[in-house]
């Protein structure tokens, strides 16, 4: 019996401690588009959508009551997130100059892409790139 293959898509959320000077600032150093924000009391931020292209993150204040918090507190970072983008020198000039912390220098990558990796200003790690996923899947592969 074959299994059906499951489609899904995925949509990253973040969580900021200032969710709205976040989105401003993800919006002016690498590109994202505002689509969506649902304010809060207190300036919070609810829920938001931004996108880059195809991609969508969604930003957020904290949820303490589900410990979702920024990384801006702690000792390190479980993820990165990993764009893929047309021109990533046009990119990294455009993010250094909103004051991207560069964690890793633009350059041509062992694998075929070439991208760079950035932190924003509360500690999410991002990979901007040339890179799509499954290049290098095999057709026989289950």
């Amino acid at each position: 019996m074959s299994a059906t293959p499951v489609v899904g898509d995925v949509y990253p959320s973040l969580i900021y401690d200032d969710a709205a000077a976040a989105i401003d600032w993800l919006c002016r150093a690498f590109g994202f588009v505002r689509r969506l924000v649902v304010p809060g009391p207190g300036g919070r931020v609810e829920h938001s959508e931004l996108t880059l292209g195809a991609a969508v993150v969604m930003v957020s204040s904290p949820k303490p009551e589900t410990g979702r918090i920024s990384p801006r507190g702690l000792a390190g970072v479980p993820q990165a997130l990993s764009l893929r983008i047309d021109d990533p020198d046009a990119h990294y000039r455009r993010a250094r100059s909103h004051g991207a912390a560069i964690l890793r220098e633009l350059r041509d990558e062992d694998y075929g892409s070439r991208g760079y990796m950035a932190k924003d200003p509360e500690g999410h790690l991002w990979y901007f790139g040339t890179y799509r996923p499954g290049a290098h899947w095999s057709d026989a592969a289950p």
